[in-house]
Parts: C-alpha cells; sequence; structure tokens
C-alpha cells in the first residue's frame, strides 16, 4: 500500500483516501498507478461492497499537479510514450465507472481538473457545502483527460457541459447541486461520514442486484431501447433467481427489513 494512498476494508466498504495533503492531494503518476490498482483490486473483491474515495486533509483533489507540470517533469519522454501513460493512469475512471461495485466521491475542499473528472466517474457525490468544484483545464491551457468531457455531458447536457468546460467557472456546492453535477450537499464536517452511511447502506443491499442496476444504467447511454430491453430481461430475470430476491419477497410478506446476504 503506498503511502500516498490510504486504503481501508471495513463493514463491506472499501474507502480509498488520496493523502498528498502538502499538494491538496494533487494527482502524481504514483498516486493514480495506486488508484488504478486500488479500484481494480476492489472490484474483485467479494468483501467489498461498495467504494468510498476522499481525500485527506479537508482537499478532495484539485487535480492534476501544476507545480510539477511547470517544472517540466516527464517531459522528456516521448509523444507516444506520453499518451500511453497518461491513458494507463486514466483507466481509474472506467474501472469507477464500470466496476459492479457502486462508488462515491466524498468532496471537502475543492474538486478541481482530472480530481473533478474522476469525481464525475464515480455513482454518488456527497459534498460540502463549501466545497468548490471547477473543470479548470482551460485555464491552464489544456482541454481535459480522465473521461470529464464525457461524464459531465452525460450528467449535466452537452450545452452546460462546454460552458463548464470552456469557461471553466468555479461552482458552489449549491448551484453544482442545483444542475446535476453533484448528487447530496451536507455540512463540511459531515461529508465523510455521510459518505460511509451511504456506502453502509449499498454494501449491505442485494448486491447482485446493484450490479446489475449500475451496468444497466451504463448500457443506456450509448445504446438502444431495443438492447436495453433485452440487457434488462436477462439480468432481471438473474436477479429473480437471487437468495436476496427470495429474502426481499419473504420480508415483504412477513412487513419486516430484509437482510441482505450478497447471494
Amino acid at each position: 500500500m503506498s503511502e500516498v494512498l490510504i486504503e481501508t476494508v471495513e463493514n463491506g466498504v472499501c474507502t480509498l483516501t488520496m493523502n498528498r495533503v502538502e499538494r491538496r492531494n494533487a494527482l502524481s503518476p504514483e498516486l493514480l498507478t495506486a488508484l488504478v490498482e486500488a479500484v481494480a483490486r476492489a472490484s474483485a473483491d467479494d468483501a467489498v461492497g461498495a467504494i468510498v474515495l476522499r481525500g485527506a486533509g479537508g482537499y478532495f483533489c484539485v487535480g492534476g499537479d501544476v507545480k510539477a507540470m511547470a517544472e517540466g517533469t516527464g517531459r522528456d519522454a516521448g509523444y507516444e510514450t506520453r499518451v500511453a501513460a497518461l491513458r494507463a493512469r486514466m483507466e481509474v475512471s472506467r474501472l469507477l465507472h464500470q466496476s459492479g461495485k457502486p462508488s462515491i466521491a466524498a468532496i471537502t475542499g475543492a474538486a478541481a481538473g482530472a480530481g473533478l473528472s474522476i469525481a464525475m466517474a464515480c455513482d454518488f457525490r456527497v459534498t460540502g457545502r463549501s466545497a468548490k468544484l471547477t473543470t479548470a483545464f482551460a485555464k491552464v491551457g489544456l482541454s481535459g483527460d480522465f473521461g470529464g468531457t464525457w461524464f459531465l455531458t452525460q450528467l449535466v447536457g452537452a450545452a452546460r457541459a462546454r460552458e463548464l468546460y470552456m469557461l471553466s467557472p468555479v461552482l458552489d456546492a449549491a448551484k453544482a447541486h442545483d444542475i446535476g453535477l453533484v448528487t447530496e450537499v451536507v455540512d463540511d464536517d459531515a461529508v465523510h461520514a455521510r459518505a460511509d452511511e451511504l456506502a453502509r447502506q449499498l454494501a449491505s443491499g442485494p448486491r447482485i442486484t446493484l450490479s446489475y442496476i449500475k451496468r444497466n444504467m451504463n448500457d443506456a447511454i450509448g445504446g438502444s431501447l431495443v438492447d436495453s430491453l433485452d440487457a434488462e430481461a436477462l439480468r432481471h430475470v438473474r436477479c429473480s433467481q437471487t437468495d436476496d430476491h427470495r429474502e426481499a419477497a419473504d420480508a415483504f410478506m412477513n412487513k419486516r427489513a430484509p437482510v441482505f446476504t450478497g447471494r
């Protein structure tokens, strides 16, 4: 486990804490490699039912390390090498989006640039009232990475996404919630507790069903209605064969809370 990323698993929740406090959790190659490996590991772990991504020191993530950029770190590598290296690190966004485990970004302080992109790759974004969110890329002469243009277009629509990328305004949490960028806004000191509460709720739910709901939603983004109907039919019947479905039906009939086992 790298010191730049703190990884814990408890009560079915894998918590990944970005830990470059001195740089407000700016993304370094080491941190990104650790994130890719940790999300892949959590996604394959039967003990994990949900993933929480957060930052240490009061900040979520301010994006790329602009100080390192200004120092020219990594520029000596060739164009193709740099593209391949960046693309490999960007896998963290794909993994979070496609993982069968629900994911939650707990946003405190700031989420900017690639930090915001990675937060948008998560299924939920719990945000502190004083948090600031911005795409930031245009302000440093960059076009954007980590899937931010794709995720933002899906979340808020093409016109608003163009505005947020090209003009790069800084949004407060209330505005971000109003336009559908974040899921929930809570007091700053309650962000991690609320994210953990939501993660535990998801982790204790019918895990097979939740993974299929997520796949249905992802498929709907780019697929046709017929494709969605076909996939829904397959997954719905599969869920009907789970122990969790039978438990939920029995609990409903007996007017009690269901106890899910993830099977």
